[in-house]
Parts: C-alpha cells; structure tokens; sequence
C-alpha cells in the first residue's frame, strides 16, 4: 500500500490557462465575480492572469486591470505567468506578488510558444529571474513539456534534470513539471517526479497536468504515491496550449478534489462549490467541459459518496 499524503495544495489555473483558449472575451469584472467564488470555494492559491503580449492573447489584456481590482486576502496567494523581461516588470508593477517563469524542455515547442530555441530561452530565464528576485517576487520555475513533446517526441530526463539544477541554482523558490502536451504516463510521473523532488529539497513541486489522453487523474495520483503534494488544475477541466495542436485542457479542479475527498486527502476545497462554479462557466460559453463531477453532482438519479 502506497503511503499517501494527508493534505495536498491545489493551485486553480482556470482563469489563466482555462480562459486563454477562448475566442469570447471575459470581461473584468466576471473574472473577478470567478475569483470571489473560487475563494469562497476555499481555494487559496489562484493563478488569475498571464503577463503576456495582449495581440497573442487578447483574453489576458486585461492583466494589470485584474490585479487592481483584486480583493485582498491574508491566506490567498494570487499569482500571474510571465514569458519575458516587459511581462515580468509589468507583474511587478501590477503588485503581483507571485510569478511562474516557464520555458520549454522541447526546442521546437519552445520556438513556437516563445519564438526561440532552448539556448536563448534558458539564457532569458536567467535574466528574468534576476528582475524578479530584484522585485521581491516569489518565483516559481516551471519546465514545459516534461513529459513529451507532439514534436519531438519523448524528451531526454537528463534535459529535465540539467535545466531543474539551473533554475535551482538561480535561486528560484517553487518548481512546476508541465505535462505541456498530455503525454505522460504514472510511469514516468512517478520516475520523473521521485528524481525531482530528491533535487527539490524544501522547495515545493508542483505537477501540471493536461487530460489531452485521458491519464489525467492517473498521473495525478501516481505523483501521490511519490510524495507530490501540490498540483495544478482548472475548473471544469478547461484550457490547453495555443501553440500545440490536440492539447486538451487541465486536469478538472472538482475531479481532483473529489478524487482527494474520497481518499482522504484534505484540500480545505469545497467540491460542490467548484462544480458549480463550471455548470455556471459552461452556460456562460455555451458548450460542455470536459471534466466529470460538476455534471455528476448535478444528477438527482447518482448518488454521490
């Protein structure tokens, strides 16, 4: 029997990686009304926004304005991705206290979601890192692609590693494993992960996994089994990569949660209120989500345990 935690952190990604994908634009103040439902679900780490250039992604031109209208919370930790040295000044500006800098572990992703190769995406990262440490900021160092890449295929766990001790020695304080494309296994999660978190020491590891092959909540509980507590998801399981074609959104934050529930992981997250938040979000894009419970906790003829 594998030795689960007794807790786990969930950060929400829907706002950020859920809603990039969208070609109706989210105003303001409904991704704001979003957020105060998240909080009141118990969430307590929400990634709101992306730092990012607003013609390559109209739905995040908003990101200053968000964070200003943010309201304050002494236990909720809200968090932006930046991509460049302009997105991370502009993050500091905007009184983000949380960044992820992320760049591909693939050189044909990292061309087509950067525009650069590998070499000048690590050199950039460093530079970011040095701004944002200047800043104050907390900085979380993600590696994309981990697990696969749709272009290259399998990625070298040595790139992984050699790329993980850089950030590390950069002084980076959180690390992220992207499962970019979906293409992870509990194999390679739970070898992947093990590894990391030898490296990792005290610093955090958070996994973000995409459900594109449907391994989404396998994946999530082998990196349990090896000892990762934190995870990214997205309500309703929305989002993906713009830049790679195929891949499906994020594993679903109240199929996680409910997951957790059933095996005894508190979250501190109230799964009926998540699922309601995407029954709401779904009426809102007039489509269906991907993820399971918030239309299973919907139905008088299941009984839920």
């Amino acid at each position: 029997m594998a030795a689960y935690p007794k807790s786990a952190v969930i950060e929400e990604q829907g706002l950020r990686d859920g809603l990039q994908n969208e070609t109706k634009i989210v105003s303001t103040e409904k991704k704001l009304e979003i957020i105060d439902a998240l909080v009141d679900a118990g969430i307590r780490r929400i990634q709101v926004t992306s730092f990012v250039n607003p013609e390559t992604i109209p739905q995040m031109g908003d990101a200053g304005r968000l964070c200003a209208g943010l309201k304050k919370h002494d236990d909720v930790v809200y968090s932006a991705l930046v991509l460049n040295l302009k997105g991370m000044q502009r993050a500091a500006g905007a009184g983000v206290s949380h960044v992820t800098v992320s760049i591909s572990a693939s050189s044909t992703h990292s061309q087509r979601n950067a525009g650069m190769t590998l070499t000048e995406a690590r050199r950039r990262f460093a530079k970011m890192v040095a701004v944002g440490k200047k800043s104050g900021l907390t900085i979380r160092g993600g590696i994309q692609c981990v697990f696969g890449c749709r272009y290259e295929g399998k990625i070298d766990p040595g790139t992984v590693t050699d790329m993980l001790n850089e950030q590390l020695d950069q002084g980076i304080d959180e690390i992220e494993l992207a499962d970019t494309t979906g293409m992870a296994d509990p194999r390679a999660v739970q070898e992947i992960c093990g590894s990391v978190r030898d490296l990792a020491g005290d610093k955090p590891v958070y996994l973000h996994l995409h459900d594109t092959e449907g391994k989404g909540l396998a994946n999530a509980l082998a990196a349990l089994q090896a000892g990762i507590t934190h995870f990214d998801s997205a309500f309703g399981g929305m989002g993906g990569c713009p830049f790679v074609k195929g891949a499906s959104g994020n594993i679903a934050t109240e199929d996680l949660v409910f997951m957790m529930q059933q095996m005894g992981i508190e979250t501190g997250i109230d799964v009926a209120r998540i699922a309601a938040v995407s029954r709401s979000l779904e009426d809102y894009f007039q489509r269906r989500f991907s993820g399971r419970m918030h239309h299973l906790m919907n139905r008088s003829d299941i009984k839920i345990i």
